[in-house]
């Protein structure tokens, strides 16, 4: 059996947790920056608590779950003990840090946790995609209400909403874009608002067939979350609905999906079993993921350019040439 050590015990660490369960592997241990939230969580996963010095503490992958300007650390300390990790979105604050993963000794060892490229509806959007000829529209939305836990709100995070929500449906739009022989991303337009750090964030994507993709993230919509992907051509309408539930239409009609099998249906339909799944057979069976650490530092390069285009205005290309040194927040208000 797989053993895992959680480093961090947030929210997002307690639904790996659940995940494990899943999928029959054992969390060994848990480390947080407090030892009361290590040992809370640990308890509930029958695992024993220990400090981030300490890890991996014998496990086998550990999932890094801590704050964005954490990861970098968490990651290569794994590593260097050889760990398979599992690594949080977003992957890092800057893009320095996310060079020094990328060559890092085992980076192929690293998994980037976008949970949404293994979500079942996802890969069935993405294979429908391709049936629907040349992409003529492109529109993304990861809509719901701000948090009231974390420091998602500070510039100390990284960035706001396009940095940590945002990412989503970025990542989406990506995968479409690649499935659907539209290329990758070579420029980005953004308007972003709020008054600290941004809340809401209206982007437009370029990709090299010249597709356009619009992309909303926001923390001004509502408790219950609007997450939907719509794709379309001359003749025909794709669309995913992902929150406030699971659903698929082609033109209209709906699409049948498969039911989950989990006894915790959404921790499957938002892809958390099987990116699980992922990084097992990458630990024990060296089978590459279909989210590596390239994916999560490309995905930082087009929101770095998206903070230099609300600062300026304008459209720009990607990768950026930016100042590696700096956060998407410092980018835009720094």
């Amino acid at each position: 059996m797989t053993s895992l050590a959680l480093c961090g015990a947030g929210t997002i660490a307690g639904v790996h947790a659940l995940a494990a369960r899943e999928v029959g592997a054992s969390v060994a241990v848990v480390a947080s920056r407090t030892r009361q939230r290590a040992e809370h969580l640990a308890t509930s996963a029958r695992a024993s608590a220990v400090e981030y010095d300490e890890l991996p503490a014998g496990a086998d992958v550990v999932i890094v779950a801590t704050p964005p300007s954490e990861h970098a650390t968490h990651v290569m300390r794994a590593l260097a003990a050889g760990a398979t990790v599992l690594v949080e979105k977003p992957l890092c604050r800057t893009l320095d840090e996310a060079d020094r993963l990328v060559s890092a000794d085992g980076a192929d060892r690293i998994v980037y946790a976008e949970n949404l490229a293994f979500a079942p509806a996802v890969a069935e959007f993405l294979t429908r995609v391709r049936t629907l000829g040349p992409l003529t529209h492109l529109e993304l939305r990861t809509l719901q209400s701000r948090p009231t836990w974390g420091d998602f709100l500070d510039p100390s995070w990284g960035g706001g909403t396009l940095f940590d929500l945002g990412v989503h449906p970025l990542a989406l739009a990506v995968l479409v874009a690649r499935s659907s022989g539209n290329g990758e991303v070579v420029a980005a337009r953004a308007v972003l608002d709020g008054d600290t750090t941004d809340t809401h964030a209206d982007v437009t994507l370029t990709f090299a067939s010249g597709l356009q993709a619009r992309v909303i993230s926001s923390w001004d919509g509502p408790e219950s979350g609007v997450w939907d992907v719509q794709a379309s051509s001359r003749t025909a309408v794709l669309r995913l609905d992902l929150r406030p539930s699971v659903a698929m239409e082609f033109n209209g009609e709906p699409v049948r999906l498969p039911s989950p099998s989990a006894s915790i249906g959404v921790l499957e339909e938002f892809g958390y079993v099987d990116q699980l799944r992922s990084v097992i057979a990458l630990n024990s069976e060296g089978r590459r993921s279909i989210m590596d650490v390239k994916f999560g530092r490309w995905m930082l390069e087009v929101v770095s350019a998206c903070y230099i285009s609300a600062r300026t205005g304008e459209a720009v290309t990607v990768p950026s040439g930016c100042d590696r040194s700096q956060t998407p927040w410092e980018l835009w208000r720094g």
